[in-house]
């Protein structure tokens, strides 16, 4: 399983959870699971055609999937996803 860091302003969608075990062989698959698992993260982390939003960024071992093979982007059991939604401000 591919830990995935939850961070403080998703957490509510998540009972709480600051880290979830989620089972994938991508990042595409993990982020498919862990919507799934958790419905109302959908709209946050996904666009209505399945593609990351532009708005949340995602990590593997620290690099950006953006510059990896994003949604296709290889995880392996030890490796750690962190979600990153873009915070606005002003």
């Amino acid at each position: 399983m591919t830990a995935v860091r939850i961070p403080a302003v998703l957490r509510p969608q998540v009972g709480g959870a600051k880290e979830l075990d989620i089972a994938g062989g991508t990042v595409g698959e993990v982020v498919n699971e862990l919507v799934a698992r958790f419905p109302s993260l959908g709209d946050q982390l996904l666009t209505g055609d399945g593609e990351l939003n532009r708005f949340v960024n995602v990590y593997v071992n620290g690099q950006d999937v953006r510059y990896l093979d994003g949604l296709e982007t290889k995880v392996e059991p030890r490796d750690e996803i962190r979600l990153l939604p873009a915070m606005a401000g002003g």
